[in-house]
């Protein structure tokens, strides 16, 4: 076959591939007509969830709200990334598009109300009683949720990137449902809990690529550190081995030292640095929990 007859069926085969690859893809939603409940210990409880959880991205610290922020790490190949508004905005607000069912199937599975797949924020293994607090607390008249009609920016992905949204597009189904947290008489369990679910293992894992959010213990490099992220000013900052070795991890933190590195971020012999956040509004009975939790899993010799 002549060269010039294989080229353009290979472009045009090419060109359909990443049409069809780059279409975006829906997903059938909830019907569930669950309501949230509204009492103020649920709210409370949200509060430090959706603090611990979700102000990482979504809390703009300059306008002290919930109106979102660039995510930074996404490469520029695949586009530009802002996480949403959740103030009660009706023009900009994203909250105010969902039922309460479809928020929480939203965290559980990454389906939103339109169908579409968004898989930063899955959190499979939530207790039900968590997503309640969360969904409260995401429709309080929290100051930070004051409606604010603004938009930080449009996420734009480049084709490049729709063809690896799309092919990475797997809702995470049948949606779970985990009855409610292990108890603080479960330090371990609770701690496992907690580290799945505030998202330690997203970040002090190998790869946000390779990430397994139904089986967190089965993400390549589990807690050991090595994902590279985006710090203040761009910098580039490796997220750290979190395991109990002692050379590389932290094998030879106390407990004292573990709760005032969370919550204060002090370190034994440094300060923690953006991205990390400092977890100020958990208890320390819970930082406590995170740590037993983390002295039980293998120690891995990993430096960063």
């Amino acid at each position: 076959m002549k060269k010039s007859n294989w080229i353009l069926p290979s472009i045009l085969a090419s060109a359909i591939l990443i049409t069809v690859i780059s279409c975006k893809t829906r997903f059938a939603t909830t019907t569930s007509d669950f309501k949230a409940g509204r009492s103020p210990a649920e709210i409370e409880h949200g509060r430090v969830l959706v603090y611990s959880i979700c102000a990482g991205c979504h809390y703009n610290r300059q306008a002290a709200k919930f109106i979102g922020n660039r995510i930074e790490d996404v490469p520029a190949i695949a586009g530009e990334v802002y996480s949403a508004n959740l103030t009660h905005s009706k023009t900009n607000g994203i909250p105010a598009k969902y039922t309460d069912a479809q928020l929480k199937y939203l965290l559980k599975t990454g389906i939103a109300y339109d169908g579409r797949f968004i898989q930063y924020m899955l959190r499979p293994n939530m207790a039900e009683n968590d997503l309640n607090s969360i969904v409260a607390f995401l429709r309080s008249d929290d100051p930070a949720l004051a409606a604010a009609d603004t938009t930080v920016g449009l996420t734009h992905y480049t084709t490049m990137g729709k063809i690896y949204m799309n092919a990475h597009a797997k809702p995470l189904l049948p949606y779970k449902n985990t009855a409610s947290r292990p108890g603080e008489n479960e330090p371990v369990a609770l701690g496992r809990y907690l580290v799945d679910n505030l998202g330690c293992f997203h970040c002090h894992s190998k790869s946000v690529t390779s990430l397994n959010y139904l089986y967190p213990e089965q993400s390549a490099g589990y807690l050991a550190g090595g994902t590279k992220l985006k710090g203040a000013n761009g910098a580039e900052v490796t997220a750290s081995n979190i395991t109990p070795d002692k050379n590389t991890g932290i094998g030879d933190y106390t407990r004292e030292q573990f709760v005032k590195a969370l919550k204060d971020g002090e370190a034994p012999q440094r300060k923690l640095v953006p991205p990390m956040p400092k977890f100020t509004v958990l208890s320390d009975a819970e930082v406590s929990a995170i740590y037993v939790y983390l002295k039980t899993i293998p120690p891995v010799d990993h430096a960063r």
